[in-house]
């Protein structure tokens, strides 16, 4: 049934595309957006079964960045070689899965397992055929979109943000020009026609979900002076459904998040720090306007005072231990320099930063500035507490 088809098609497409959006570099949504991307062209192209063999394969990479690394490891090994055996064998697409399933059940995950089962049967009706193709489709693809709903969420409770309303949100909108746009070929539709449908919801719903990276890129065609700044914008805006409530018993995590996101205003937009009353005081004082990037520097502002606070007087740079708090944010969040990066050079680096990049390369091991960074997190978010709660 075409209806069933360009519904689950459209969701797909929509999730698979947003997730991916949401932060291109995670392998977490890297893998979900390629799955659900993958099994919304399943449906629409003429593609053999053992198509199905890359969303089980995403799917099972998926599940493994919940679980000890060294399983990460062998997934990266295998995925390859899984889908090249899937072109002469389509039934293994269901041993990705199986494998999945058996790591889920060895570390007591029971909803993934859970989701896992019911995947894999519906990959394995899609195999068989013994179902009609619409419902076994739907099936997958309600598995599939379950599942994506559940990295989304997962991420955003890593990322402290909310996200019922941010996708709500892009989901309406995305459905609605999809049904304008799609509509229009529906109310002419025929098997010539089918194709043009699928084409015209992918771009009505592709337009809608990459809004800002396609604005971004016609700014540095067009505009390539001001591209930035309208690019922080648009951050800021779309930052602003994904603010959670100000949580005090989580005031630790939430100033930790704040202080990786330092250097970016359009994700400080986001931290419901920005809502604290010494903010609301402080943009008063300065007679400057109530707007969220407004707010979004103040909390920056905020932020490098207190990191400030933890430098000790007894000169501009130190490697002693009362200077490992200072040292791992200040460097770290305000400079910004990447001591284990590879791909990070600096040219640009004052002498005092040279020797703190040089003194974490040889001295620091990186588990060890991970733990300073959180260490000294939570001497910053006393010190703004306490100016949460000072008269």
């Amino acid at each position: 049934m075409i209806a069933v088809s360009v519904v689950t098609f459209g969701l797909a497409w929509w999730l698979g595309l947003y997730l991916l959006v949401r932060d291109p570099r995670k392998r977490l949504l890297q893998r979900a957006s390629i799955g659900l991307l993958a099994y919304a062209l399943v449906i629409v192209l003429p593609l053999p079964a053992m198509a199905m063999a890359v969303p089980a394969v995403a799917w099972t990479g998926v599940v493994v960045c919940w679980l000890p690394v060294r399983y990460d490891r062998w997934w990266r090994y295998s995925a390859l070689p899984l889908l090249a055996a899937a072109y002469f064998a389509p039934v293994v697409v269901l041993i990705p899965l199986a494998a999945a399933l058996v790591l889920c059940l060895r570390v007591r995950r029971a909803l993934l397992a859970a989701a896992t089962i019911l995947f894999g049967l519906s990959c394995a009706l899609l195999l068989v055929d013994v179902l009609p193709e619409s419902l076994v489709i739907a099936s997958a693809g309600f598995d599939l979109l379950v599942f994506g709903v559940i990295v989304a969420v997962a991420d955003a409770f890593d990322e402290g943000e909310a996200i019922r309303a941010d996708m709500v949100r892009s989901l309406l909108t995305s459905a609605g020009l999809a049904a304008v746009f799609g509509g229009q070929v529906a109310l002419f539709l025929d098997d010539r026609l089918v194709p043009l449908l699928y084409g015209t919801v992918a771009a009505a719903i592709a337009v809608q979900v990459l809004a800002n990276p396609l604005a971004l890129l016609v700014d540095r065609v067009a505009v390539p002076d001001v591209a930035s700044e309208r690019a922080e914008l648009r951050d800021a805006a779309d930052a602003l459904p994904r603010r959670p409530p100000l949580d005090p018993a989580g005031f630790v995590k939430l100033t930790r998040r704040a202080l990786s996101n330092y250097g970016d205003l359009g994700k400080l937009v986001a931290s419901p720090l920005t809502e604290l009353p010494v903010i609301d005081a402080r943009l008063a004082a300065r007679g400057a306007s109530d707007q969220p990037l407004e707010r979004a520097a103040e909390l920056k502002s905020l932020l490098l005072e207190g990191i400030c606070r933890l430098k000790p007087r007894d000169g501009d740079f130190g490697t002693s231990d009362e200077w490992r708090h200072y040292n791992a944010l200040y460097f770290y969040y305000v400079v910004g320099i990447r001591p284990y990066s590879r791909r990070t050079k600096r040219e640009d680096l004052d002498p005092d930063a040279r020797r703190a990049l040089a003194w974490f390369v040889n001295q620091v091991p990186e588990r060890t500035l991970h733990n300073w960074q959180n260490a000294g997190a939570k001497l910053v978010a006393e010190d703004l507490f306490s100016q949460v709660d000072a008269p």
